[in-house]
């Protein structure tokens, strides 16, 4: 056995006493022999399962199958001995025992920085048992069936749609148009539930800054169409504008990554959007609506929607179509123009894109004016989205941060 062997069984035994760590500190009450296992118990079978995956190489793969069953047939003896006398027939630690045999498996066979995940992850699961039963007790029939539904549309159906252009101009990426699907409809679940869970004022600026990370334009039409249902204009619109904050400092560290030398030049609009956005986002915080006047209630009878997901899918798939016929029929003239679209539906794209091009085709002012554009009109398309979706009363608080930042970008290009 060489060194390398050696410190993977090593590892597999310190995440098994992880995970053993946590069961004996549940138990840590019951008498000495009175549990199934502990975290010696714990540590030794993810050793087990090191040991069968150092051994599948000498006397092939059956050698892992026969421990795992022995593993699973003694853990399934001590829990039927232990439930005759405390009528506790729970399974949690005899999984727990087979998972950490199957971790110490893949510390030796697979992916160790998988196995290290796993390991806890699963640790995690196991502390948090009082809290998921608490929430799984206040779990309405309504929420229920929207954490299943958005488990169909993501891990069911998005995984099996092609990811792949088709089309006029291969615009269209099924795969593509459906993430963003779930994105939003992933969004405005959450909002629900951190709503919920830290009331309507820290629940809007949890899910903005989430959101925005992910995608500020998702994350606007999932907060136009709540204002639709329960209106708290001022309180939303602060969580546009600053899930629009976000948006800025993204795109610069997108451009850092590719093309570091466009930063200077495109350092002053992108700041300055980002602190017209961030001011006029503590402005509205400052004046939102008092908690006691929003009623919440409505967004309980139905916390998943679909539907208006599905309906920004097909005005995404429109104008990805627009845009790439576009820049098919006008290529590098239309660039600007082609920014401008691009910005309608998201802005990493066309910001990834013209930071290559200015590494050789283009020159570096083109690049940042298109990307500036691009920005530009995403942030207008937000107030656009809020009026589409939500109502008029959204778009009087949430427009003039938008305008002030336009201005302040469309300022920084005529100045410099």
């Amino acid at each position: 056995m060489d060194n390398s062997q050696l410190l993977l069984l090593l590892v597999a035994l310190a995440l098994g006493m992880l995970i053993g760590l946590q069961r004996g500190w549940h138990e840590r009450n019951t008498p000495a022999g009175g549990r199934i296992a502990g975290i010696r118990t714990f540590g030794l079978l993810a050793l087990s399962g090191a040991l069968a995956g150092v051994l599948t190489t000498p006397l092939g793969p059956g050698i892992a199958i026969a421990m795992g069953l022995a593993v699973t047939l003694l853990l399934g003896l001590a829990h039927w001995l232990d439930s005759n006398d405390d009528h506790d027939y729970g399974m949690t630690t005899v999984v727990a025992g087979i998972v950490t045999y199957l971790t110490g498996l893949l510390t030796v066979l697979g992916d160790l920085s998988l196995a290290v995940a796993v390991a806890v992850i699963t640790t995690i699961v196991l502390h948090f048992k009082q809290t998921l039963h608490q929430a799984l007790e206040h779990l309405s029939d309504s929420e229920m069936r929207g954490i299943l539904q958005l488990a169909l549309i993501s891990a069911v159906l998005l995984p099996v749609l092609p990811n792949q252009s088709y089309g006029p101009w291969d615009a269209l990426n099924p795969y593509e148009i459906w993430l963003m699907v779930v994105l939003i409809a992933g969004i405005s679940l959450a909002a629900y539930f951190a709503m919920r869970l830290t009331g309507p004022d820290k629940g809007v600026m949890i899910t903005s800054i989430l959101g925005g990370l992910a995608s500020s334009t998702a994350l606007t039409l999932s907060l136009a169409r709540m204002n639709a249902r329960v209106p708290m204009p001022r309180l939303l619109a602060c969580g546009i504008l600053l899930a629009s904050a976000i948006m800025y400092p993204r795109i610069l560290l997108e451009v850092a990554v590719i093309n570091p030398e466009l930063l200077p030049p495109l350092l002053p609009p992108m700041l300055a959007m980002m602190l017209a956005c961030v001011i006029s986002a503590v402005w509205l915080w400052i004046k939102r609506e008092p908690y006691a006047e929003v009623d919440t209630s409505k967004l309980s009878t139905q916390p998943f929607q679909l539907i208006p997901a599905l309906q920004f899918g097909l005005l995404l798939a429109a104008i990805l179509l627009i845009a790439h016929g576009i820049r098919e029929h006008m290529g590098e003239q239309g660039l600007w123009l082609v920014s401008i679209v691009a910005g309608l539906t998201d802005v990493d794209a066309i910001t990834l894109t013209l930071a290559r091009m200015a590494q050789d085709s283009i020159g570096s002012e083109t690049a940042v004016t298109g990307i500036t554009l691009a920005a530009i009109t995403n942030t207008l398309v937000k107030g656009g989205l809020a009026l589409f979706a939500g109502h008029a009363s959204l778009c009087r608080p949430l427009w003039p941060g938008l305008l002030f930042a336009v201005a302040l970008a469309l300022l920084t290009l005529w100045i410099l």
